[in-house]
């Protein structure tokens, strides 16, 4: 607690001064309409995030064709994570969040009507309910959309949730009626 003056008059005004901020970098990853920069950013003001830059590769695209955004910010240490929270909560897609990266990797196949089932929702579920990024996905689809078609998905996951985000890739496939072709697991030795 530190204090100033009152420029109106003799008294000192108490002022809370939090000496404590520390800067953190969070990739986003946008789809390329109106407004998307600012819903991003909302979350991070809304939460006492200080913005110190915002780097919009508008001309880069990523596998999923949207448009990659750093931000750069300053808050106190117990405000990062509600922070990250709050911008997955708002369905915006966390690349990455400071010292956060994604550390394991996960590649899943679906197989059903993919069309017919909107994939890019499909996508946009599974990145919501889970703590994984979309970083690749290639789609093979029959002539016309009442075939079945597949999707091989690689996911980024976070380091210890890969359990967390197959489960969330098969309540996202049950809900749409999809298959899920997971990856082997190797087998533990005793």
């Amino acid at each position: 607690m530190s204090t100033i003056d009152d420029p109106g008059g003799d008294d000192e005004v108490a002022e809370d001064v939090d000496t404590d901020l520390q800067a953190h970098t969070v990739r986003l990853e946008l789809i390329d309409r109106p407004g998307e920069l600012l819903r991003a950013l909302e979350p991070i003001a809304d939460r006492g995030g200080n913005l110190l830059s915002i780097f919009h590769e508008r001309g880069n695209i990523t596998p999923r064709g949207h448009i990659p955004v750093e931000v750069d910010l300053e808050c106190p240490p117990d405000r990062f994570g509600v922070i990250v929270d709050a911008l997955r909560d708002a369905g915006i897609n966390v690349m990455e969040a400071g010292a956060q990266r994604y550390e394991e990797e996960l590649v899943v196949l679906l197989v059903g009507d993919l069309v017919e089932t909107d994939l890019s929702d499909t996508i946009q579920r599974i990145e919501t309910c889970s703590t994984a990024s979309v970083v690749d996905l290639a789609l093979a689809a029959a002539d016309g959309s009442a075939d079945l078609s597949s999707a091989r998905v690689r996911l980024a996951v976070e380091s210890g949730s890969s359990s967390d985000t197959l489960y969330a890739v098969r309540k996202v496939a049950d809900d749409k009626g999809l298959n899920v072709i997971e990856p082997s697991r190797p087998e533990v030795e005793p």
